[in-house]
């Protein structure tokens, strides 16, 4: 009996008929787990099988170890015959519960924010443990009822934002799209207080900006960063709900932010 790893169930199949050196129809398997592609390449799994070679089948003796004269017909065309889709193995469905499909209504769909923050901290925790950078443990809490706070702290944490904060913008929409297509939940992440920093100068820098709106019901801002024109949104649309707010592409790809009466569009 062999415990075979693969990324998918044909290859373990395959694997396994190789290593026993018998067609695929001649073993007995029984499927450990099946592989999943997992989200963005995190959590991804290979397939895991148990295979094991009954001693009374005829393929289990070598036909180069075979006299000629016990070398039959018969049993040439049972080792060289072409190998058949293997048998269908039926699993408790327990299995599949704990299998689910992230993208499935179900399981995730009836956890609590809290819940949701603890599953998470678990897998984070799992998929940053061997990073090259020395951080502390990750920390996930619930910010709102749809809005899970992940924080990086340690020494190294800063070196996570990158110049200009492109590591923060490419693990911020990493982490996102994981835990939004799992869980439903939106994201605030916080990496060495860059988020807090940031925030605070989107404030200083729209003082300006939202005398001019009170004054002549409109403006926009400068072009910003794609984490902050993001920051300037937020803030703006809470200030004026009743107002247009939106955000505004220059021809070479930068972000602004227009402020306007609703009639005007």
């Amino acid at each position: 009996m062999k415990k075979i790893e693969a990324p998918t169930l044909e290859l373990a199949y395959a694997k396994a008929a190789s290593e026993f050196g018998c067609s695929v129809t001649a073993l007995q398997v029984e499927i450990i787990r099946f592989p999943s592609k997992g989200i963005l390449g995190m959590f991804k799994k290979s397939a895991i099988i148990v295979a094991n070679l009954p001693q009374s089948t005829p393929s289990a003796t070598s036909p180069l170890s075979s006299s000629p004269e016990t070398f039959s017909k018969e049993s040439s065309e049972s080792v060289y015959e072409p190998a058949l889709e293997p048998e269908e193995v039926v699993l408790d469905e327990k299995f599949y519960e704990q299998e689910d499909d992230f993208g499935e209504e179900g399981y995730y769909d009836q956890l609590s924010a809290q819940e949701c923050a603890d599953e998470v901290k678990i897998q984070i925790n799992e998929l940053f443990r061997d990073i090259c950078f020395d951080i502390d443990d990750v920390q996930v809490s619930v910010y709102d009822e749809n809005t899970l706070l992940i924080e990086f702290t340690g020494p190294d944490a800063a070196l996570m934002i990158g110049k200009e904060g492109y590591r923060y913008k490419a693990l911020s929409y990493m982490l996102f799209n994981w835990i939004n297509a799992v869980y439903g939940m939106q994201l605030r992440l916080e990496i060495a207080e860059f988020l807090k920093n940031q925030e605070e100068s989107i404030a200083r820098y729209l003082v300006g900006v939202c005398d001019m709106i009170d004054h002549e019901g409109r403006a926009q801002t400068k072009v910003l960063d794609g984490v902050l024109v993001q920051i300037a949104l937020k803030q703006l649309r809470e200030r004026y709900p009743d107002r247009y707010v939106a955000i505004r592409s220059t021809r070479d790809g930068g972000k602004f932010i227009v402020i306007n009466s609703y009639h005007e569009y």
